[in-house]
């Protein structure tokens, strides 16, 4: 069946000149294409013109199938509906930015007796938040910084709230033990809590000069151990600053660098707050062929800046990559255009000096180095390939690999993960994880299969090109795992991908696996520095990492969760009233019937039914 080509001419004459945002649909209604646009007419007419000279807009001129409009107010409200398009439907010719994790912070609790945390996601509780850092890590290393400088909790409230004597971090002295009467003051940690917030905010020589101040003040009152204490922290906080050879002047700026080669683009940012880097960060956006560096610059920092449900805080300003900056952005448009479309005043510039010129500098070296490792490992990744199709003379390239593996603990909370691989290397975004429920605690073998289909059942019957299939199946086992693959695609036919088990060997060391082909069971032992065994290894233990992962988070859901929550009948209400009754979850599963039954508002039938749900587990 031969569809109608799309007709622009018709489109386009009842277009309107309106600001807007426009969406190009393919022939399955995919949206291949955002774009925003001042007048709609003018530029959507741009992509039908007789002699157009891109071969990305003939490419993509040639798939579109349908088109739709949305007018705006303003060009600012376009630039912003654009992103969310773009955000919501990641069309094959936009530029991508692959990132969508929000951006952890510090964060200091409002309780009488606050509490130093790690904190990623929506800001919800009361308190102060001190960051964007750039990844987790470095959070964490500020928090053990912290602790060593400051005795301010960083336990849990579940925790602090139990203690009945100070724990090791009192001993330690890493913390004032407020959890415990007697040990301090409110004073006196209220006065620690406001030097860490002082510290986190950049104002290390303030902290100091306080400190300075107490711990003469506690000479002067004879009181020697404390001045100690304080003489410590101030040595600790003159080494950080001495150690700290990246330091300024500057409050908040986001500095971008920008490298372009073999197709791939590299966008490095360094994050300065308070007066120091806090720490950086580079990205790769998908890059669609004959994009050019405007486009690619302008969308990174669309789709950066405007998406805030990830947590990002705004700059004051943003200081772009100085080479060819003209070239990349133009001035009287794309940056104003931007900062009208932020939600707060940013300045964005390119021409700097002095120390904002240092930063300018080190982006731009971070992001051609940052550029220059991935296509290092982009060309490692593609070499294991190419050496796994020689070992197979498989005739074909391989596209695309998955691998599947099993995680449980003595049967319990059992899950799967599959893993996918390209001749990139790892693609996280098609990773999946399955909690597999209904079978004998232990049976892999029976998990496997459960695995198999909940991955692949969707697609059975699906010959599109949509349809996503992997050229080799690798599972983690011996024959045995192997065997429930073969039975699960024994009817697929030629669809079916080639399985190959990853075997350990005897001693289970590294470097000694041998796979497994399906059918004829062939085995093909690898030698220890073949690429094609590296290839083999990182999948398998990307697969096994994911698999262990989603099984501890599984496992720790269950054990906060309490086991009356899934017994119908069981509210909240009535649930707290038998944890209150009875003394705590532990004192409900050693209580018999009549126990139960004595509660308020539990019949003897209910009890009944309590007392066998924690018998039958």
């Amino acid at each position: 069946m031969t569809t109608k080509p799309f007709d622009s001419k018709d489109f386009l004459k009842n277009l309107t000149h309106q600001s807007g945002v426009y969406r190009m649909f393919d022939e399955s209604g995919e949206v291949i294409y955002v774009g925003k646009a001042k007048d709609l007419r003018k530029r959507v007419g741009s992509y039908f013109r007789e002699k157009v000279d891109r071969p990305k807009t003939q490419t993509l001129v040639a798939q579109i199938h349908s088109m739709d409009v949305t007018v705006t107010n303003s060009e600012a409200e376009a630039l912003i509906l654009e992103n969310n398009f773009i955000k919501k439907y990641r069309p094959r010719y936009n530029v991508l930015l692959r990132d969508d994790k929000s951006y952890p912070f510090i964060f200091v609790s409002g309780h009488q007796h606050p509490r130093l945390a790690f904190h990623r996601g929506s800001r919800r509780e009361k308190g102060d938040y001190f960051g964007p850092f750039p990844n987790g890590s470095a959070v964490r290393e500020s928090l053990r910084l912290m602790q060593k400088l400051f005795p301010v909790r960083q336990c849990e409230d579940s925790y602090y709230r139990a203690r009945s004597r100070p724990c090791l971090q009192y001993q330690l002295q890493r913390c004032l033990a407020p959890c415990v009467e007697g040990y301090t003051t409110d004073a006196e940690y209220s006065e620690q809590v406001q030097l860490a917030k002082a510290f986190l905010q950049g104002r290390n020589q303030q902290v100091i000069d306080q400190l300075v101040v107490r711990m003469e003040e506690a000479s002067n009152e004879l009181q020697f151990e404390k001045a100690a204490r304080y003489r410590d922290q101030i040595s600790a906080l003159r080494k950080i600053q001495e150690r700290n050879a990246v330091t300024g002047n500057q409050q908040e700026l986001d500095v971008i660098g920008y490298v372009r080669r073999g197709g791939i683009a590299a966008v490095h940012l360094l994050f300065i707050r308070e007066g120091a880097v806090q720490g950086s960060r580079s990205y790769f956006p998908r890059v669609p062929p004959d994009t050019d560096d405007s486009e690619i610059l302008l969308s990174f920092m669309l789709q950066f800046y405007l998406n805030t449900s990830l947590g990002r805080r705004l700059p004051r300003e943003i200081i772009l990559p100085e080479a060819n900056a003209t070239q990349l952005l133009d001035p009287e448009q794309d940056l104003e255009l931007l900062e009208a479309a932020l939600v707060q005043k940013v300045r964005i510039t390119n021409k700097v000096r002095g120390e904002r010129k240092q930063y300018q500098v080190l982006a731009q070296k971070n992001a051609l180095n940052a550029l220059e490792s991935k296509m290092n490992q982009a060309s490692t990744a593609l070499m294991r390939t190419q050496c796994l199709e020689a070992v197979l003379d498989l005739g074909i390239s391989i596209q695309r690999m998955e691998c599947f593996d099993i995680s449980h603990t003595m049967g319990q909370e059992t899950v799967a993960s599959c893993v996918v691989f390209d001749q990139q290397g790892p693609k996280k975004s098609d990773y999946r994880r399955f909690n597999i429920k209904g079978i004998t605690p232990g049976d892999d073998y029976a998990a496997m299969a459960q695995a198999l289909a909940k991955r692949y059942d969707p697609v059975k019957d699906d010959t599109s090109d949509a349809a996503v299939l992997p050229d080799i199946l690798f599972i983690d086992g011996g024959k045995g795992q192997l065997s429930m693959a073969e039975q699960y695609f024994a009817d697929w036919g030629s669809r079916a991908p080639l399985l190959i088990g990853v075997a350990k060997g005897e001693s289970r060391t590294p470097g000694l696996e041998t796979l497994i082909i399906a059918g004829s069971h062939q085995t093909i032992p690898l030698k220890g520095d073949d690429p094609a065994l590296h290839l083999v290894q990182h999948i398998r233990d990307e697969s096994h990492r994911f698999a262990i992962t989603g099984h501890r988070q599984r496992r720790a859901k269950v054990r906060r969760t309490s086991r009356l929550e899934d017994i119908p009948g069981i509210g909240a209400k009535r649930r707290q009233k038998i944890l209150q009754n009875l003394g705590g979850l532990h004192e409900v599963k050693q209580a018999s019937i009549e126990q139960l039954a004595a509660v308020p508002g539990i019949s003897r039938d209910m009890a009944e039914t309590i007392y066998h749900a924690f018998r039958d587990e």
